[in-house]
């Protein structure tokens, strides 16, 4: 399959491996089915696969003989563990920052392209979904189609921990899960399972992964008439195997409480000077292991993580447009560049972060990060609405 381009960019970009031996899209039983098949990147998105899939996504949306999109890994260890992080270290470092900025346009259109795509979309979920996995799998809430956990299941949006911060929309959905589960999400990066991500409305329904292949099986030859039937087909198959999630069985149902208490507050600092006050003996090991862990982050990336969050309440084209700018300053002037160095090339776990202190970092820091490096008329996503 040949891959072009799909928008014009002035910059020039070097193709990543061929998307051809990395992502397979085709249409069987009315059906577009698209697997991605990078398993020893874990499924992680190259420019290439981003292309293929968008490309496909915009054939099938107005071809009758189409009527829904099924996306599914052929690993069982991930469906897809974000995007290509080495590949926007390396061009970066080498001064490229026109292939950064290509890169990140072309994914936050595709996650646009889901989350706004006129015919169910359904994501099995299975194995590692994180960052850029969420992209191109949150979004098919928004279309009728179903966002499918399995046993396997271990999804985050680990940002922060690289200096990051939660981007691919992430923070639209982040902002509407229950309570302060989304901040506590996006600042911690925490990992969760099926039934967290079933609590938190991350997911629509739970299938154990060996039910999967003969379910890809039954859509390739049971008879559909819309779209509706072929979501249908798959929620019957959940219906007998449910999760019901209750403190018991999601460690963010056991830990509400708590999380509501501590990172409800305004800034980071309070949350952790909160969590350091835990009262409750019942959490508080939970408590100390959690400041634990944000006092290993990246501080302007936890203070960025939730000023994101509480920014998110407009559409997803806004929020798109606001992580491509915060992609921009987080190589810039953040700490992107150095905890891609510190934990995934040099793997020394020892990053030297712009700020040493939470409580270094002022309310202009954080704005500064926001502010966007074009003009509003020149924006590269100005034309994506709703």
């Amino acid at each position: 399959m040949l891959i072009q381009p799909l928008h014009a960019h002035t910059m020039s970009i070097p193709e990543s491996p061929r998307a051809a031996d990395e992502l397979t899209t085709y249409v069987a039983n009315r059906i577009g089915f698209i697997e991605l098949n990078r398993p020893k990147a874990l499924n992680a998105l190259s420019l290439g696969m981003m292309r293929a899939m968008h490309a496909a996504l915009d054939q099938w949306r107005d071809d009758p003989e189409v009527l829904a999109v099924v996306v599914r890994s052929t690993s069982e260890r991930a469906f897809c563990a974000g995007g290509d992080i080495r590949y926007l270290y390396e061009s970066f470092r080498r001064g490229d920052g026109d292939a950064v900025d290509a890169f990140f346009i072309d994914e936050y259109r595709l996650d646009h392209a889901i989350f706004t795509y006129t015919k169910p979309y359904i994501a099995f979920m299975n194995g590692i979904v994180m960052g850029g996995g969420m992209g191109i799998s949150q979004g098919a809430h928004r279309t009728g189609g179903l966002r499918v956990v399995t046993s396997t299941t271990r999804m985050a949006m680990p940002e922060s921990r690289i200096g990051l911060f939660p981007d691919v929309g992430a923070g639209w959905f982040l902002a509407r899960t229950p309570g302060a589960v989304g901040r506590y999400l996006a600042v911690t990066g925490e990992t969760i399972g099926p039934a967290d991500a079933l609590y938190a409305g991350l997911a629509d329904a739970w299938l154990p992964d060996q039910a999967i292949p003969s379910l890809i099986d039954r859509l390739k030859t049971q008879s559909f008439e819309l779209g509706a039937d072929v979501v249908a087909a798959v929620l019957h198959e959940t219906q007998s195997h449910k999760i019901v999630p209750t403190p018991d069985t999601s460690p963010l149902a056991d830990a509400r409480t708590s999380i509501d208490r501590h990172f409800a507050l305004p800034d980071i600092v309070q949350i952790i000077q909160s969590l350091d006050r835990e009262g409750d003996c019942n959490y508080a090991d939970w408590a100390e292991q959690t400041g634990a862990v944000l006092r290993e982050r990246s501080p302007l990336s936890m203070a960025v993580a939730l000023e994101v969050v509480t920014r998110a309440e407009g559409t997803m084209a806004e929020c798109l447009r606001r992580d491509l700018d915060l992609t921009r300053s987080s190589f810039e002037r953040g700490d992107a560049p150095e905890g891609i160095r510190a934990r995934i090339i040099d793997k020394d776990n020892t990053p030297q972060w712009r700020f040493a202190r939470i409580e270094d970092v002022t309310r202009a820091d954080v704005e500064e990060m926001f502010d966007s490096p074009w003009p509003a008329n020149e924006h590269p996503l100005r034309d994506l609405q709703g």
